[in-house]
């Protein structure tokens, strides 16, 4: 691994469980991490108890974590960053950190989901909010914050235009318990990212109402094959799919109840209205709000996603769960 030394300081704008929990990852091997987060209250308490109690409880902060609520000290001092915020505050946290980014700063972010007022991907929204000068990639894969704070065995993938700039984040990241893949397809790694949290809502219907395992591998085979099919009409490689983006995150969001978008579709079946879903859960719920921007964007490109649609309804239109199942049922047969 690479010493480090050789990594100049990196920031994590966004104190979320995912976010800690990418600090936590990037100081094990000596890295020194700023952390920011937009409440500071919480940042005091972390700076204080050296623990996320609100969002990642039970896990410490190394030594090298240092919380800042100061995002303008944060910003201008660092040449790395890393945007860990929910879809919904993306644009806003680049418009935010714009004026202070310095020559030669690189931008990464963990930031999952299309834009919900515009059906824009974060490469989209950062080639607006930025312009064409800033390195930028994503990171996204099968990973549970609370795991990958334990430091438990993990794995996911890295994506940016530049070659170099992927390696070198993958590189800084990686040690004897993670393990990141480096890809160039930008578009892939983030159209995986959004549609499996759909996907994971309808899982957790579908398991709620009590269909069983026939159901759920059925609903996620298909997914794949829905997810697959808008990557690659936005300009994604089918192959991406196939990777920990892809299939590997999709699994993992659909059958673990880790998953919020999972447990989100649980309280669905249980009769819940999303609201109140919400509300149970207590944290952002991405597919929440992805299912409308992914019937969105697939209405755009005239596609067909017929599990995303029934979530979309169940979701929007007070369509019963039970219907939504058989609405997919009831489609006409077709080749494979």
């Amino acid at each position: 691994m690479t010493p480090a030394s050789d990594f100049p300081p990196i920031a994590v704008l966004g104190a979320g469980s995912w976010g800690t929990a990418l600090a936590i990852q990037l100081a094990r091997g000596g890295q020194p991490v700023t952390l920011w987060g937009r409440n500071g209250a919480d940042l005091r308490d972390l700076a204080s108890h050296r623990v996320n109690r609100r969002y990642l409880p039970g896990t410490s902060l190394p030594p090298g974590v240092l919380p800042d609520p100061d995002l303008h000290r944060v910003v201008s001092g660092h040449r790395e960053l890393l945007v860990c915020v929910p879809s919904h505050a993306f644009r806003a946290t680049l418009a935010a950190v714009r004026q202070d980014l310095k020559p030669g700063t690189r931008l990464a972010w963990a930031t999952k989901g299309f834009e919900h007022s515009t059906g824009r991907l974060p490469h989209e929204v950062a080639a607006e909010e930025l312009g064409a000068g800033v390195p930028v990639a994503v990171l996204s894969g099968p990973t549970f914050a609370r795991e990958v704070a334990a430091g438990l065995p993990t794995a996911m993938t890295v994506a940016a235009s530049d070659p170099a700039y992927a390696g070198a984040l993958a590189a800084r990241l990686s040690d004897h318990t993670f393990r990141a893949y480096t890809s160039d397809d930008m578009i892939g790694v983030e159209v995986g990212g959004a549609v499996k949290n759909v996907l994971a809502i309808g899982a957790g219907i579908s398991d709620g109402l009590g269909f069983g395992a026939n159901t759920r591998i059925a609903l996620i085979t298909r997914g794949l094959v829905e997810m697959t099919r808008l990557g690659v009409a936005l300009g994604a490689r089918a192959t991406t799919f196939m990777g920990l983006s892809g299939m590997g995150d999709l699994v993992l969001t659909c059958t673990d109840d880790q998953s919020r978008n999972r447990r989100f579709g649980l309280a669905i079946a249980r009769g819940q209205t999303p609201a109140e879903a919400a509300r149970s859960i207590g944290q952002v719920v991405e597919g929440q709000f992805a299912a409308s921007a992914v019937r969105s964007v697939a209405g755009r490109l005239n596609l067909e996603m017929p599990i995303c649609e029934q979530v979309y309804r169940v979701l929007e239109e007070n369509v019963a769960p039970q219907d939504a199942v058989m609405a997919l049922m009831a489609r006409a047969l077709k080749p494979e």
